[in-house]
């Protein structure tokens, strides 16, 4: 049931997302998640910043009321759900720079100014690490 995976900055996608609140698959017969995972493969490939972290695809996160959602991990680092998302090059950067910024920051908290603007309002949940909770 569980597969292990590198254990460092990853963004897990669930493969099987909705394409959009209203369609579950593209013109393609893609599931959207499928296609957020390729496009957000492919820009990570395409710029050295993202070099570090990994795309891991699983099927359903169980966030069935967004569509094309994402889990931003890390070890020791609180951890986000974020979705809603368009499974498109422009959205990929976004997830991808705040990766980034998320990333290089200590715990895994990265100050609201520093946000790309594609992934405000796209939060759904924050995570605590293992053994731990967040303080304010």
């Amino acid at each position: 049931m569980l597969t292990p995976v590198e254990d460092g900055t990853a963004i897990v996608v669930c493969n099987t997302c909705r394409v959009s609140a209203e369609a579950r698959e593209d013109d393609q017969g893609r599931r959207g998640g499928a296609v957020l995972a390729d496009v957000l493969t492919e820009t990570r490939d395409g710029d050295p910043r993202y070099a570090g972290i990994a795309i891991q695809q699983m099927p359903c996160l169980f966030a069935c009321n967004e569509h094309c959602t994402v889990h931003l991990r890390a070890p020791d680092k609180i951890g986000y759900v974020l979705g809603r998302f368009t499974p498109d090059a422009e959205a990929a950067r976004a997830i991808l720079d705040y990766a980034a910024a998320y990333a290089a920051s200590e715990h895994g908290k990265v100050p609201f100014a520093q946000w790309p603007q594609g992934v405000k309002g796209h939060f759904i949940v924050r995570v605590p690490p293992a053994g731990q909770v967040v303080e304010s």
